[in-house]
């Protein structure tokens, strides 16, 4: 059963989506690394980004955090400026 998972983009993630959240539908036991592959497969200029840090319910994550239908991921680019 697929339960979507809200996702907030920011900075050059939301410019590839044109959306700045998104409701990504995701399998039971889903983990970071399955919610970032669905969306380069959906958007795949997101694939390009280096350095993209993903954040769940405001914590740094890494691929194998597992997620739940409650989770607010936040895909953070890396930021430049001066």
């Amino acid at each position: 059963m697929n339960t979507p998972i809200t996702v907030l983009l920011f900075g050059i993630t939301r410019d590839i989506t044109g959306q700045s959240t998104i409701q990504q539908p995701l399998p039971t036991q889903a983990r970071v690394s399955d919610l970032m592959e669905q969306l380069q497969n959906q958007y795949p200029r997101l694939g390009e980004i280096r350095a993209l840090l993903v954040a769940v319910n405001g914590e740094y994550a890494d691929p194998d955090t597992p997620l739940t239908p409650t989770d607010e991921v936040a895909l953070i680019p890396p930021v430049s400026g001066g």
